[in-house]
């Protein structure tokens, strides 16, 4: 098979191979690759980015990969495609997933109220009505007014990070509060997806982890995936993560996070290829045969559908709520996508269903300017090659 390497004589800055007859045989004509790789290289050295990756998926192919930087300074170890990210809230996107499986094997609806699996959410102090008023639709939607903070009461670096049981955070709910009338409009929530979590043990007798390794990872053969801390054969290939403050004074994160109770909100790692894999799922292209087993397609398009607008919107996008995904309309192209941010990482994955493209992005260190560096990136990708496809 012939390929195309670039690479760039810059220190701990790698670039993958580049299959291009994958490029024409997903008609996808011959973009600029090599511009895409000095892109994304300046825009990381630019905001002081110690390590990222960035691949794009077209029809089942990966059509480009680079690597920028390090995956741990400390153990000199160079960002690669074995480097384990942390993908937080887009762990957000298996529980909805999970959520949906019970729906369709008719454990639950998705207007159930909350509080017939979980009566203790009956503490919430709620002015605007009933904590009976409370669907599965508005958590997995972010329009139930639960409060956005997964933790709000860490005041000390020797605190937990997050409550560590279920118990634990249940004796806080007397002190929290619903903000809007649910249903009302969009606030993202994480409690709300720790909530989804909590429904899928109660109903399935299982552990969320364990749920989720074997109805989604094992079905899709990610086999480089996990949640908290890394098994032992994968604990090399576990990134470490970095903050910056706004001096741009550097520190390590929390090395192999635990994510505790919220683990369903946020507690996702994997490897770029297995991701790659997820996002296929995703987009149904390269089945493996057991796809309509993790979820019907017709059930991922319902997760697919704008929902509530977010009010997020910017001068190129209109962003909606989907069924826990995010659908923006950026210049006319309909984008679903989710992004994770927790503990020194940064990561987005974005997919268009209708073309079978997809990149996904992830840095492992964090400092004040990564969102608007994170919307830079997918500006240029959407406007300079999804683009392609719809002209």
């Amino acid at each position: 098979m012939k390929t195309k390497t670039y690479c760039l004589i810059l220190l701990f800055t790698i670039s993958f191979s580049v299959d291009v007859n994958a490029q024409k045989r997903t008609g996808f004509e011959d973009p600029d690759f090599s511009s895409l790789n000095k892109y994304f290289t300046d825009l990381l050295k630019k905001n002081n980015i110690v390590g990222g990756q960035l691949w794009m998926l077209k029809d089942g192919e990966t059509i480009f990969k680079d690597a920028y930087g390090v995956a741990n300074i400390e153990k000199n170890k160079p960002m690669d495609e074995s480097a384990i990210f942390h993908w937080a809230s887009i762990t957000k996107t298996l529980t909805a997933i999970g959520i949906m499986q019970l729906r369709d094997r008719g454990l639950l609806s998705l207007e159930d109220k909350v509080t017939d699996y979980l009566p203790e959410l009956k503490k919430v102090h709620n002015t605007y009505g009933s904590m009976d008023d409370v669907t599965i639709y508005q958590l997995m939607t972010h329009t139930s007014g639960f409060r956005g903070s997964t933790w709000p009461w860490r005041q000390y670096d020797w605190q937990p990070l997050n409550a560590q049981t279920w118990e634990q955070l249940e004796h806080t709910l007397s002190f929290s509060k619903i903000h809007f009338k649910p249903g009302s409009k969009w606030m993202y929530s994480n409690p709300a997806v720790t909530f989804l979590g909590r429904i899928i043990e109660i109903l399935t007798n299982d552990d969320f982890e364990y749920y989720i390794q074997k109805n989604i990872f094992t079905p899709l053969g990610l086999t480089e995936s996990f949640f908290d801390h890394a098994p032992w054969h994968l604990q090399d290939e576990v990134a470490q993560s970095y903050l910056f403050d706004n001096e741009g004074n550097r520190s390590k994160a929390i090395f192999d996070l635990d994510t505790e109770v919220t683990v369903s909100n946020g507690g996702l790692n994997s490897s770029f290829g297995d991701m790659s894999k997820y996002i296929n799922f995703l987009l149904d292209f390269d089945d493996n045969g057991l796809y309509e087993k993790v979820l019907k397609r017709s059930s991922l398009e319902e997760m697919f559908k704008p929902r509530v607008k977010t009010g997020r919107d910017t001068e190129y996008m209109t962003e909606w709520q989907s069924l826990m995904f995010f659908m923006e309309d950026f210049e006319g192209m309909k984008i679903n996508g989710h992004s994770g941010w927790q503990n020194g990482f940064h990561t987005h994955i974005y997919f268009d269903t209708s073309k079978k493209i997809a990149f996904i992005v992830g840095f492992n260190s964090t400092g004040p300017d990564n969102r608007a560096m994170d919307r830079q990136l997918a500006n240029h990708i959407f406007r300079n090659y999804f683009k392609l496809l719809y002209e």
